[in-house]
């Protein structure tokens, strides 16, 4: 029987007696299919391969296809799984998959906007419209504060403190937590909410901060494609969403020399460790600074 054959085979018993969804099926017939040309290349097959060649395999997907840390499980689940399948029908005596060991992920670096893009995208909206001064104080607030587009958009009018500058936040776990907005975020909406708001609102009455044209809570996807379109207006050629500029937030701060455990908090996260990662991401710009100018770099 050919590779094909035996992975048919396989899945053909796996659904009768695990009963796996059509998903997982197709997701581990991709990945053993891969794997076989990839034996192929190598001049080995699925059933003579050997653990060194099965490891060889799961390093090269993760380092030509970025894979996450879930697709990296699944594909070892699959492997070990097809390699004990072989073995229960006496076609191999030996389990090249028992020992494999899931290859090292690359700890990936958020995206993240130079200041000069982010002066751009800020610049970006029409603040003479009712429409473009929300906007303005939309990604304003959101570069000021670093917070997640939604709780950005779960912001109501008695959530900014104006007084002391702060907005209260309700996060994750609903943990509440209150982040410092700063001057130029805090003018731009004070004007949003005193100019524009009750233009977009038609009368209407809502507990929103940031309310959509038609009198309604601005929605997540409403914001992502705000920001979006003030994107390719700003001419800024990387991959942009919401949470690009709360990577900004964190990022720049760090670069001005603010305090990792004070990053933390105004970002909510509960553990240092996903924080740390800005730290690597300030250390890779100033290496690239120092390649850069650096006569003997």
């Amino acid at each position: 029987m050919t590779d094909t054959q035996w992975i048919g085979r396989f899945l053909d018993d796996l659904m009768i007696e695990n009963g796996l969804s059509n998903n997982t099926l197709a997701a581990y017939r991709t990945d053993l299919t891969m794997l076989s040309k990839f034996l192929d290349e190598k001049g080995r097959n699925l059933l003579d391969a050997g653990r060194e060649q099965l490891q060889e395999f799961l390093v090269w997907m993760n380092e030509k296809k970025d894979l996450s840390a879930s697709t990296v499980a699944r594909r070892l689940s699959g492997i070990r799984r097809f390699y004990r399948y072989l073995m229960i029908q006496d076609v191999r005596e030996d389990d090249p998959g028992a020992r494999l060991s899931r290859p090292k992920m690359r700890r990936k670096l958020p995206s993240v906007l130079t200041e000069m893009d982010v002066d751009a995208l800020l610049d970006a909206p029409d603040r003479t419209t009712d429409k473009g001064l929300r906007d303005a104080a939309m990604l304003e607030l959101l570069y000021a504060t670093g917070l997640r587009v939604t709780e950005l958009v779960s912001l109501t009018t008695d959530g900014l403190d104006a007084e002391m500058g702060f907005v209260r936040v309700i996060g994750k776990g609903d943990k509440e937590r209150m982040v410092p907005v700063g001057e130029s975020a805090l003018d731009l909406i004070l004007k949003y909410r005193r100019n524009a708001r009750g233009g977009l609102l038609h009368g209407r009455i809502a507990t929103a901060l940031f309310v959509s044209n038609r009198g309604k809570a601005m929605t997540r996807q409403n914001f992502w494609h705000i920001v979006k379109n003030y994107a390719g207006e700003a001419d800024i050629k990387k991959k942009i969403s919401p949470h690009v500029l709360r990577h900004a937030f964190a990022s720049h701060l760090l670069n001005h020399g603010a305090d990792l455990r004070a990053v933390q908090m105004m970002l909510g996260h509960a553990d240092i460790s996903t924080t740390e990662v800005y730290t690597h991401v300030a250390n890779e710009r100033i290496r690239r600074i120092h390649e850069q100018h650096h006569p003997r770099a």
